[in-house]
């Protein structure tokens, strides 16, 4: 009996371990010391073998832009060539994969005749598809994947607003369509859609890279665009995989990283988000904020994607969804003291820390953003229906002595206690710090708020309101913005 009952000890404690894993911010980098070395590792990291194997010019993304979906729909991983000779780490990779068909896009500029005689060398069956130009071939590509009842349209002669709708273009069949170098398009190109009973036109950039003319032209179209490329890859996201906690990040001004990741990005339903070397956009932080991305393959190495964003990426707040209450608001003032009022100090400083959490690409929810009037019980069924990780409500105090004053902290032994001291401890522990008030401790209290969440959950009285001293500092914007930064570190300190 004892030996079976530690057996469901260790498998609860097990199991538990293994959602906290799943839940935790993670990376993984697809790297290595040139685009051939990630193309190679994004194969060996999605396939254990291939019968087909899609190869392009490393160094001409023309021919390959639309070769995404054309690789998902043979399960196949996009490999890189220079023109002339087969590398031989692609070779080696391609024997692994005991490939038997490759289908090499672009001409023999791209990719010449004496790969496809190396190729064959090997008892490998080639097939090219070709073009007099980068949109024919994007055509060719489109007739050889077979009907859909859409098509993608993006820039063919700029790659990323091409690489960031391929994920979802391969995972859904529709063949992507290019632009010639007036941003119209072809007669060819137009015949395929005229011919072809599309019900709608996905258009990947704004008028700038697909114009307005074309837009015009089109079945049903629906136009993604954005004042830059990483607004675009945002924005794409945002409507196709709002469902996804994994996403491929990758430089947005390489072409090659993205382009081998595609297949592999729509084999796990994620998107391709594109970022600066050294910096995550507005758009792409907004991106993983707001949907609670937690899980990031990188491709490429520290020159494409660095260290400093793969450190913010696999911090352990990403991903988590954070509410911050602000007591009070609307018909209920809260404590009211030396001219200031409760509901509107706490609302201030609620919206700094909001500020700085979603820096830290953590999901913030508030349960309320402007002066309105919530119940209590609203408060925390808005947290549970927003499946928070941790609640953090905020306040400030008052007493009928003016002598009352500093800083404290409670929580709730009901759920959660170990964790929602933890937190308590390390948010009191920076607001004395940084507010130099009185510490008046970490306390265990049945406020309701904190009683009846789930989650770990604390209640924050900053400072009292009717003391002269506290008061002075709770009307000082400058001390607004410690006590948010308090209770940020300390959050963030939590989840170190």
């Amino acid at each position: 009996m004892k030996r079976k009952l530690l057996s469901c000890i260790v498998a609860l404690i097990m199991s538990f371990l293994v959602v906290m894993e799943v839940s935790a911010a993670s990376t993984t980098r697809l790297g290595g010391q040139d685009r051939f070395d990630v193309s190679i590792n994004v194969s060996k990291n999605g396939w254990k073998t291939s019968s087909t194997v899609v190869l392009a010019n490393w160094d001409a993304y023309g021919d390959a832009l639309a070769a995404g979906p054309l690789a998902y729909k043979h399960n196949a991983p996009i490999l890189l060539t220079k023109s002339n000779v087969l590398n031989s780490r692609t070779k080696s990779e391609i024997q692994r994969l005991k490939t038997k068909s490759v289908i090499i896009v672009g001409g023999s500029i791209s990719v010449s005749e004496n790969i496809v005689k190396e190729l064959k060398n090997m008892g490998i069956s080639v097939k090219r598809i070709a073009g007099n130009s980068r949109m024919e071939v994007a055509n060719n590509i489109a007739l050889e994947m077979g009907n859909s009842s859409r098509v993608v349209i993006a820039d063919g002669f700029n790659f990323p607003d091409a690489l960031s709708i391929a994920p979802y273009a391969a995972r859904n069949g529709y063949p992507i369509l290019l632009t010639n170098k007036k941003h119209n398009l072809d007669k060819s190109t137009q015949n395929i859609i005229n011919q072809r009973k599309i019900t709608e036109t996905i258009i990947s950039g704004g008028p700038l890279s697909v114009s307005d003319q074309v837009f015009k032209s089109v079945p049903n179209p629906r136009r993604f665009g954005g004042n830059s490329r990483y607004a675009v890859s945002a924005n794409i996201a945002k409507a196709y995989f709002s469902s996804s906690s994994t996403a491929f990040v990758t430089r947005g001004t390489v072409f090659a990283d993205a382009l081998t990741g595609s297949v592999l990005a729509a084999k796990r339903n994620a998107p391709i988000l594109l970022i600066k070397p050294n910096d995550l956009p507005i758009a792409i932080k907004s991106y993983i904020a707001n949907q609670g991305v937690g899980n990031f393959t990188l491709l490429g190495g520290p020159i494409s994607v660095s260290e400093k964003t793969n450190n913010t990426l696999r911090h352990p707040i990403v991903g988590q969804t954070i509410v911050l209450d602000p007591g009070h608001g609307g018909k209920d003032p809260g404590a009211v003291g030396n001219s200031l009022a409760e509901k509107e100090i706490v609302l201030d400083i609620a919206k700094r820390v909001n500020s700085k959490l979603n820096q830290s690409l953590a999901n913030v929810v508030m349960t309320r953003e402007t002066d309105v009037f919530l119940e209590l019980q609203e408060r925390v069924e808005l947290a549970e229906k927003s499946g928070a990780d941790i609640f953090v409500s905020i306040h400030v105090n008052s007493f009928s002595s003016p002598s009352a004053n500093g800083t404290e902290t409670y929580y709730d032994e009901t759920h959660a206690p170990k964790e929602s001291r933890e937190l308590a401890e390390e948010i009191q522990k920076e607001l004395l710090k940084a507010l130099g008030t009185t510490d008046r401790g970490v306390k265990k209290s049945g406020f309701y708020v904190i009683k009846n969440s789930k989650m770990p959950s604390v209640l924050v009285e900053i400072a009292f309101i009717s003391n002269g001293n506290d008061a002075k500092k709770l009307a000082d914007t400058t001390y607004r913005q410690k006590a948010a930064d308090a209770i940020y570190r300390g959050i963030m300190n939590y989840y170190e």
